[in-house]
């Protein structure tokens, strides 16, 4: 964990422009750390511009953006923007998708994904670096060539520094290539707190030697599922669509190992079937209490920031969750300064 500071707390934003401002501000308000866009329906980039607009706190991040469906150039220009106009609080989140996404949905080349992750963040650091000292740009490798800047293509200077580079990952070659070059991982939800000690955490640290970094100079981000209620049964209706997330994404084979680590490989097996067969609903029943409990963080209301503190404690800085419409703000208030650690006066 980051030297000298506490857990992070971070939420989500709408990709949905007409709604930015508000969840944005909410989140401000309610003492998160930081807002996260996904490109899932709509730009991950655009909403967090309204969100640097009307916030002044917060950090603002893509989780992800999608980086091959794009090219160094373009996301370090919209990059460089974006953490002037925030005044330095840009955390560009890349991922690499899947195959059939970046050639069939983006008509994108594919091909030795972790090799081209390396390459696209070296050759966008070494385009922030031309911009804001002034060195030439000469960035060739086997994917992408950036050789070309003139004047009237280089941005303005600001003091704000260049933006974080945090890296989705969830197998073990992207997640050393994390430690090795990003400045933080974004994990995946569908991950337990014994996949992170035992598969995640080693891999971060061996790419972390390859660049003789410390643990201190990095950040490890995870959104965490969260069951919660005033009651038992506001707590087991809570649970029906969680458990379907967790049979959603067991159903997927890049997530098998997680499964496998806990001897619940099979389970993959019969979640994939269903899942061809469209019986959504019926893989949820297959997510039974042991299986929420490996994935999720259960608790009522009360007990929530404390469970969550130790799912995260040692291994996670930055937590993103999210909280059910019927909690009253001034608990989620609370729960969220008691997972950060904060005294009542802070």
């Amino acid at each position: 964990m980051l030297s000298g500071a506490g857990l992070k707390v971070d939420g989500a934003v709408s990709s949905q422009l007409a709604n930015v401002v508000s969840t944005a501000t909410t989140l401000q308000r309610r003492g998160y750390d930081g807002c996260w866009t996904a490109e899932v329906a709509h730009d991950p980039f655009l909403p967090l511009t309204l969100a640097a607009e009307h916030t002044e706190t917060i950090d603002l991040g893509t989780s992800i953006a999608v980086a091959f469906a794009r090219n160094p150039m373009t996301i370090a220009n919209i990059g460089w923007d974006l953490q002037d106009y925030s005044g330095g609080r840009m955390i560009i989140g890349l991922g690499s998708q899947v195959k059939p996404h970046i050639e069939n949905r983006f008509s994108m080349p594919w091909g030795k994904p972790v090799r081209r992750m390396h390459e696209f963040i070296s050759a966008m650091r070494a385009i922030w670096t031309c911009w804001s000292d002034g060195t030439r740009l000469q960035f060739e490798g086997d994917f992408y060539t950036h050789k070309l800047m003139t004047p009237m293509f280089t941005p303005e200077p600001h003091s704000h520094g260049i933006p974080k580079v945090f890296l989705a990952a969830v197998g073990e070659a992207m997640t050393e290539l994390a430690g090795e070059v990003a400045d933080g991982v974004l994990a995946h939800a569908f991950t337990t707190k014994r996949y992170f000690a035992e598969v995640t955490m080693p891999a971060l640290q061996r790419g972390m030697a390859r660049s003789g970094r410390q643990r201190s100079d990095f950040q490890v981000s995870c959104p965490i599922f969260v069951v919660t209620g005033a009651d038992e049964r506001d707590l087991a209706a809570a649970a029906v669509a969680t458990r379907k997330q967790i049979a959603f994404y067991g159903s997927t084979p890049a997530y098998r190992k997680v499964l496998d680590l806990h001897g619940w490989g099979e389970l993959h097996t019969e979640l994939h079937r269903l899942s061809l067969a469209g019986q959504w609903d019926a893989m949820g029943t297959l997510i039974d209490d042991d299986i929420l409990d490996a994935f999720a963080v259960v608790a009522p209301i009360d007990e929530l920031a404390a469970k969550l503190r130790d799912r995260c404690d040692g291994l996670i800085d930055r937590v993103l969750i999210g909280f059910p419409s019927s909690v009253a703000e001034d608990t989620v208030v609370q729960v969220v300064r008691d997972v950060r650690g904060q005294s009542p006066q802070e």
